[in-house]
């Protein structure tokens, strides 16, 4: 009978195939993920999305923070809501702050809104033309790449990561198929070596 020494090597490798695999499916829903909240869902809502430039809504919403609006009907929105409007009715500028009173008069409603951070209430009151949205969720950091991308350059981003996470991930499985088989024809060699 032949001793034969068995090799603890193709063990530690299917180990880390596996972590690799884990690794990049994890990479893979992270980006899909991220793809949903930033692009899928906005789109698919008709939503608003922005990114947080100032510290006005620390700490919920710091710099670099992606805000993503729905619909607001003025006459919902209710106190302690934070809200995305035009600085000046009719220009792009916007500001994203929560609403500290309301008021109705025969001009119809106004708003008071105050940054998060800041000491003070706006000095200008907003009125219903000027609101964007309500604050549906945040995503803090997620802003930088929003305002990174834009248009169809995150279009073509997002979907290169994915495909390349995709190949990768392929990639992997692929190696971990081959490397199984490896391993049961090892086995099975070693076997036969040993009756």
């Amino acid at each position: 009978m032949r001793h034969v020494r068995h090799d603890n090597a193709p063990e530690k490798s299917g180990v880390l195939s596996w972590v690799g695999q884990v690794l990049s499916w994890l990479c893979l829903l992270a980006v899909l993920g991220l793809v949903t909240v930033m692009v899928v869902i906005p789109q698919l809502f008709g939503s608003g999305s922005y990114t947080v430039l100032t510290g006005s809504m620390r700490p919920g919403m710091p710099p670099g923070s992606l805000i993503v609006t729905k619909e607001a009907n003025p006459e919902e929105l209710r106190i302690g809501e934070a809200i995305t409007y035009q600085i000046r009715s009719g220009e792009p500028a916007v500001v994203t702050h929560r609403i500290i009173a309301r008021t109705s008069s025969s001009d119809g409603i106004t708003l008071t809104t105050q940054g998060d951070a800041s000491p003070s209430p706006d000095e200008e009151q907003v009125r219903p033309e000027q609101i964007r949205g309500v604050v549906w969720y945040t995503l803090p950091l997620v802003g930088y790449v929003n305002g990174w991308l834009t248009g169809e350059q995150r279009i073509w981003a997002v979907g290169g990561a994915v495909v390349l996470l995709l190949g990768y991930t392929a990639f992997m499985f692929g190696s971990a198929l081959i490397e199984g088989a490896r391993s049961r024809r090892s086995a099975e060699s070693v076997a036969g070596d040993v009756q």
